[in-house]
């Protein structure tokens, strides 16, 4: 059995950055100085950025629960298994959240902290 199989250990992902490197919640074309292209294209560039970072998020997050939580692959899931990949994807998840709410709460902190100081 692998070590550490179904421990309640915390699971933090990686936020994926958007292209250009950005992590400021820019989306695409503004990060990219498209500003004043087509706002079809605009929007359309914006929905498959989103894409890409789920599918990158659901990827790492396969991944990370598949060595965690399989042994031996089999044709049929065991009840510890099972249980191992619900605990992980919803920490995961949980993580994530976090960390997107603690980014959200940072920035805001430093538009405030912006703001007051040039009043």
């Amino acid at each position: 059995a692998r070590e550490g199989r179904g421990a309640a250990a915390p699971v933090t992902p990686a936020v994926p950055a958007a292209p250009g490197g950005t992590r400021n919640g820019m989306d695409a074309p503004s990060a990219a100085g498209l500003g004043g292209a087509d706002p079809q294209l605009q929007r359309f560039i914006e929905v498959e950025t989103q894409k890409q970072r789920f599918q990158q998020l659901v990827h790492q997050m396969t991944e990370l629960c598949w060595e965690k939580c399989m042994d031996k692959p089999g044709p049929k899931l065991d009840s510890r298994a099972e249980t191992c990949f619900v605990n992980c994807v919803e920490r995961f998840i949980d993580t994530s959240q976090f960390i997107l709410n603690r980014l959200e709460q940072t920035q805001k902190s430093k538009s405030a902290f912006s703001e007051s100081l040039s009043d």
